[in-house]
């Protein structure tokens, strides 16, 4: 049993509930921050900082999976300033960090570019530290794939590169990071293979069974063009096991049943 007080935030995300999950399994002190207080969980807001000073108080880890594409500025860069300072007055002795490849080789997209701040914060405060870098999840590539089918036009941007990995591989690593010393910037994770966005879409409508015309669209911008040479890969690292196509008979199975 890890003797260790963790503190997973985001522990109730798809990221973090796997953490929190295999932690468990492993016999941890383990507590969970959410803004809702539900049975369980440690009751704390990175929006409005309540809650957070408590929260860390006793704690020696801190797993940091909580994330708002949509509000990055005030939960991402903001939430984890207030975090960072509540952890210092608790001497907490870790935290891991959880961030996207190529952060630094794309940071004109706006919430990679508050990734990159965010990472940037950690690395010069006075808590020793541990960043793990991964790339797409391949359940939210699922999610988006899923809701473009709804359109009449299935369209997907030309040329992008994407390195898909399972979500659960990504917290393994977390949960082998969380129970050893801080390592700095550690290695990147990355799924087993490159795709581009259009061939993976092609690849699950093969795994429905369905036939429908992919229209790939050229997108202009310093964003696309980061896209396209491989900003967001990791090719060196390919930790991730499970294929896309496996991800995509396994994942369909349940909605099956």
């Amino acid at each position: 049993m890890n003797t260790s007080k963790i503190l997973v935030t985001g522990g109730t995300g798809s990221l973090g509930s796997l953490v929190v999950d295999r932690l468990r399994t492993v016999g941890c002190d383990l507590h969970t921050l959410s803004r809702s207080g539900r049975p369980g969980t440690v009751q704390g807001d990175l929006l409005t900082g309540e809650g957070i000073e408590q929260a860390v108080k006793g704690i020696d880890v801190i797993v940091h999976c909580a994330s708002s594409p949509s509000n990055p500025r005030q939960v991402d860069v903001e939430g984890t300033k207030r975090l960072l300072q509540a952890a210092e007055r608790a001497d907490v002795s870790h935290i891991i960090f959880v961030s996207i490849v190529g952060v630094d080789r794309n940071p004109f997209y706006p919430y990679y570019g508050m990734k990159l701040e965010v990472e940037q914060m950690i690395e010069q405060a006075s808590i020793p530290w541990t960043i793990l870098r991964a790339t797409q999840f391949q359940e939210f590539v699922f999610k988006v794939i899923q809701f473009l089918d709804r359109l009449p036009v299935m369209m997907m941007p030309k040329g992008f590169l994407l390195q898909p990995i399972q979500t659960g591989e990504v917290a393994d690593r977390l949960v082998e990071l969380a129970l050893s010393a801080p390592g700095g910037r550690v290695p990147d994770v990355g799924g087993p293979e490159v795709w581009t966005a259009a061939e993976l879409a092609r690849a699950y409508f093969q795994a429905t069974g369905r036939k429908r015309r992919i229209v790939e669209v050229p997108i202009p911008g310093k964003i696309a063009q980061a896209f396209r040479a491989g900003a967001q890969l990791c090719p060196d690292q390919k930790y991730g096991k499970i294929r896309w196509d496996e991800f995509l008979s396994q994942r369909l199975h349940l909605e099956k049943n």
